[in-house]
């Protein structure tokens, strides 16, 4: 994420730009963080008509049955000779937030982790078939640039090796992983859970070796839980509930691209956490909030400078509303470069409803400006 924002101003408008955003992410806090989430959840299996890949060994598919898509997906493979049931609890959690999630078996409970890698790139292609299978109630529902992985121990390992070989994949959340020799030269925003005690894969020789391999230039972060050992990241319950809301943030950032979680890390969950024994970052996330580069000001705007737009609620549901000196022609513009909508803004009251697109990020460009909008559920 460090260099996405601005590749995709570059890519849609000059240099001379003011950017002026109020942020209202209302709804978004660490109070809705809940286990489970505010959906209800069903599932996929093989009986259901999903694919059998064959570099896994079974799988099911946690979706959430009363939200809007499209939906971000999350691959999940658990550790050397463990079970699905054994990370099984992320797949509800995840869905009840929104995130497909896919959790399947090894074809071998002893694969290692590039083994697990590939079964992690199948269970990926599995989701992507539910996109285009006639019958399922995913079909349409899936945005496929928005896929994500993740694993337990050799899982986790595998998880982290499967950014390595694809690198579309758009997030990782690596649970207790053991990997030896990490080659992990990625640029998915990569999370590391790990335990101080684990013994299993102890983290001087994993997990904090894992974190230094992995570059610089990749958004990253070591979370070590005190007195964790091998089992702790198991579930989102763990770590006092930290696990799941500090996983959760992650996806809905970086692979939703949802700015309204970064202050919930950047703020609160990722300062001096008190179950935590070691915490290592190297990221940046964008703040929603009143921004004008050409000013050179956070807040404290000049509302008589002919410059500033003003657009709230920001996160909406349908409506926005405008406010800037005189008239307007605008566009909307989806994450993906389409022009989606457009026109003229006159009068008083200037509005813009965006009921008929689906909860995503969007970018109003308006007199030169881009403004990213977040269409909320």
């Amino acid at each position: 994420m460090k260099n996405l924002y601005l590749e995709i101003s570059l890519a849609l408008i000059s240099p001379l730009f003011t950017n002026v955003v109020i942020a209202q992410c209302d709804g978004i806090t660490l109070e809705s963080l809940t286990n489970p989430g505010a959906f209800e959840v069903a599932t996929l299996t093989e009986a259901d008509g999903i694919r059998n890949g064959p570099d896994y060994s079974g799988a099911t598919i946690y979706y959430p049955t009363n939200s809007n898509p499209p939906f971000s997906s999350i691959a999940i493979v658990p550790g050397f000779t463990a079970l699905p049931s054994s990370v099984k609890e992320w797949g509800p959690f995840y869905a009840s937030h929104g995130i497909v999630t896919i959790i399947i078996g090894t074809n071998s409970l002893f694969d290692f982790p590039e083994a697990r890698a590939e079964a992690l790139l199948d269970a990926l292609e599995t989701i992507k078939k539910e996109n285009v299978r006639v019958s399922s109630p995913l079909e349409g529902a899936l945005n496929l640039n928005q896929l994500a992985v993740s694993g337990w121990s050799m899982g986790g390992g595998g998880a982290q090796r499967a950014a390595a070989l694809d690198t579309t994949i758009a997030g990782v959340v690596a649970l207790c992983p053991w990997l030896l020799n990490p080659e992990l030269n990625h640029k998915s925003p990569l999370l590391i859970f790990s335990g101080e005690a684990d013994p299993t894969a102890p983290p001087l020789l994993h997990a904090n070796i894992h974190y230094n391999q992995t570059p610089n230039t990749t958004d990253k972060v070591l979370f070590e839980i005190a007195n964790g050992n091998h089992s702790v990241a198991n579930t989102p319950s763990g770590g006092g509930g930290y696990i799941g809301k500090v996983a959760l943030s992650w996806l809905k950032l970086y692979v939703e691209k949802n700015d309204c979680y970064c202050p919930l890390l950047t703020d609160t969950l990722l300062v001096s956490p008190p179950i935590v024994s070691k915490l290592e970052k190297d990221f940046e996330c964008e703040l929603l909030d009143v921004v004008n580069p050409v000013l050179g000001a956070l807040a404290n705007v000049d509302d008589t400078d002919p410059r500033v737009i003003r657009v709230y609620p920001n996160p909406t549901k349908n409506i926005v509303n405008i406010e800037m000196h005189g008239d307007g022609q605008y566009k909307i513009i989806s994450s993906m470069g389409q022009l989606l909508l457009e026109g003229y803004l006159t009068g008083d009251k200037k509005q813009i409803d965006l009921s008929e697109f689906p909860p995503s990020m969007y970018y109003l460009y308006i007199d030169s400006q881009i403004i990213k909008l977040i269409k909320s559920n």
